[in-house]
């Protein structure tokens, strides 16, 4: 009797990433793969990849070798972003043996064979172009939370982005295969659904193979909202001129979204954000946020900036950082510019030395941390409903209110996914927040 194959995934970068890793592993459950984790011994290792940063392509040999330190002879799979915009260096890299494109990724079983190792990394990879039909997923069993994907690709034309090169045109899941998915993770128990995507807010075009848009954002908001069973809905990252006011205007009406958007903001400076060819400027920025804030006052926002980017000089850097001081948002995900091959900002003059993108990216860093800070005061002494994670850290358990305040308590199995309410009373030496239940504990 043959023993069960192992497979083991490690998964760099987005929210969308780690949906379509789950989706492909229990493709591989339903081939009797038995899935453990990558620091334990497999027969298969499949690494999904980011692009989006320079790091994200250098953590890819590492990866491979933590795979060949557990079994030099186990058969290693490259997919995602980077393997569609440079299968041939991946396939380059020692101990790699398999690398898939865009839509060869979702075969990926039917790739395997004897899962002999090959001399060189086999390469099957289509044309950005053929990458015009859509493939549904979401996470589960991975996180207390789960990941669904409603929509892939992106028609912008962001001068430093890879994304359209690695994933191909805007196009969306239908509205009726997004219910059904979300009724089927609701069903498992899961508390809470963030939905994901590369443009979210363009969702319903492509929805039946055309650009028309048969649906939209608003229309899919306003359908979940109606499923029964779902506990949390969170929105992922969605850009400003996308976020309508009817949408804003659900969130803060609605049974099951929760107070809490992601925006990418990128520059401060409108200047800088014509170089990269965004879709809106700063004014229309800090109206969104405005708008947020008029309808739900405790609303958590987080925005995406890049740094270092070509033509950001001091004046400009400082533009972007009085706006993000002025602003009432919560917290920022910094990201360093890095060159990225294919783009137009790669090829652009006024190059902000690597130093100086350091200093800022540091600089921002400093002030994220003050906005969540002032955040998370504003948030004490007052009630709010816990979603806990399932893991023991250090003897602590985390949680995230429905406003993304993170909190902490002492290790207790019994709240794993379940949902109290507490209400918040300090911030401890790690910047999370200590809290009391409201009432006896609802397990």
């Amino acid at each position: 009797m043959n023993p069960t194959k192992k497979v083991a995934f490690y998964t760099l970068g987005c929210k969308l990433n780690f949906s379509e890793t789950s989706t492909i592993a229990r493709g591989f459950k339903e081939e009797g793969f038995e899935r453990v984790d990558f620091s334990e011994r497999a027969d298969v290792y499949v690494i999904n990849t980011c692009s989006v940063t320079e790091n994200a392509d250098k953590r890819f040999k590492t990866i491979v070798k933590q795979a060949q330190k557990v079994n030099a002879d186990a058969f290693v799979a490259a997919i995602g972003c980077y393997a569609q915009l440079k299968p041939e260096d991946l396939a380059d890299v020692d101990g790699v043996d398999l690398v898939l494109g865009a839509t060869e990724k979702f075969k990926l079983t039917s790739y395997l064979n004897d899962l002999t190792k090959n001399e060189h990394g086999e390469v099957h990879s289509c044309e950005i172009n053929e990458a015009d039909f859509y493939v549904g997923s979401y996470s589960i069993g991975d996180r207390t939370r789960a990941f669904l994907k409603v929509q892939d690709g992106c028609d912008y034309k962001c001068t430093y982005c890879t994304i359209p090169l690695a994933r191909g045109v805007s196009r969306s899941d239908t509205m009726d295969n997004v219910l059904k998915n979300a009724k089927e993770i609701s069903a498992k128990g899961i508390k809470e659904i963030v939905l994901t995507g590369v443009n979210i807010g363009d969702y319903g075009k492509g929805e039946f193979g055309n650009k028309k848009h048969e649906h939209t954002f608003l229309d899919l908001v306003t359908k979940l909202d109606k499923v029964a069973g779902i506990e949390r809905l969170r929105i992922s990252s969605i850009e400003p001129n996308l976020l309508k006011n009817e949408t804003i205007k659900l969130v803060g009406e609605s049974r099951a979204f929760v107070p809490h958007f992601h925006i990418p903001l990128q520059s401060g400076s409108n200047d800088v954000l014509k170089k990269m060819k965004r879709r809106y400027m700063k004014e229309l920025y800090e109206d969104r946020v405005a708008k947020i804030k008029k309808t739900m006052p405790h609303a958590c926002i987080g925005v995406d900036v890049i740094v270092g980017f070509p033509g950001e000089t001091d004046e400009r850097f400082l533009e972007t950082y009085n706006f993000l001081n002025d602003l009432d948002i919560s917290y920022l995900h910094v990201f360093t510019y890095s060159e990225r091959d294919n783009t137009e900002a790669a090829e652009m003059i006024d190059v902000v030395p690597k130093h100086i993108r350091t200093k800022r990216s540091k600089m921002l860093r400093g002030l994220s941390a003050k906005k969540r800070r002032a955040f998370y005061e504003e948030q004490l002494h007052s009630e709010r409903a816990v979603l806990f994670e399932g893991e023991n850290k250090q003897g602590y358990i985390h949680g995230f209110t429905e406003n993304y305040v993170k909190v902490k308590a002492p290790w207790n199995p019994e709240l794993v996914n379940t949902i109290q309410t507490v209400r918040l009373n300090e911030i401890d030496e790690d910047g999370l927040v200590r809290f009391d239940f409201v009432e006896k504990l609802a397990i």
